[in-house]
This record gives C-alpha cells, structure tokens and sequence, in this order.
C-alpha cells in the first residue's frame, strides 16, 4: 500500500499558483485577464491531477 505523508501536498499550492500565474501572464497584459486565466489553469491542473489521484487510488485497492 502506498504511504505518503500529507506534507508533500503543501508543495502543490505555492506550485500551482506560480504554474498558473506564469502561464496566464504569457497569454495576457491584463491584470484582471492574468489572474482569470490563473484561475482556470489552475482548477483543470487540480482537477486532472484528482483524476489521475483516483484512478491510481482505484489500481491501489484492486491489487
């Protein structure tokens, strides 16, 4: 069975905010439009990254 320690994931929010900062800082000038295009990088990265987490969570119990 796999064992993390839940520390690990207090690496994702300063990640996940200079990821999706950076990109939306590439595609736009506009304050207002960065920070909208952060906040959508931001929620599909988190949301695929659930997905992957429960599809890895589902092998992980049928093994």
């Amino acid at each position: 069975m796999l064992t993390i320690s839940w520390t690990y994931l207090l690496y994702y929010l300063p990640l996940i905010v200079a990821i999706s900062l950076v990109f939306g800082a590439t595609r736009h000038e506009d304050m207002k439009l960065i920070l909208k295009h952060a906040f959508h990088t931001a929620r599909w990265i988190t949301g695929f990254m659930a997905i992957v987490f429960a599809a890895m969570l589902i092998m992980d119990w049928m093994v």
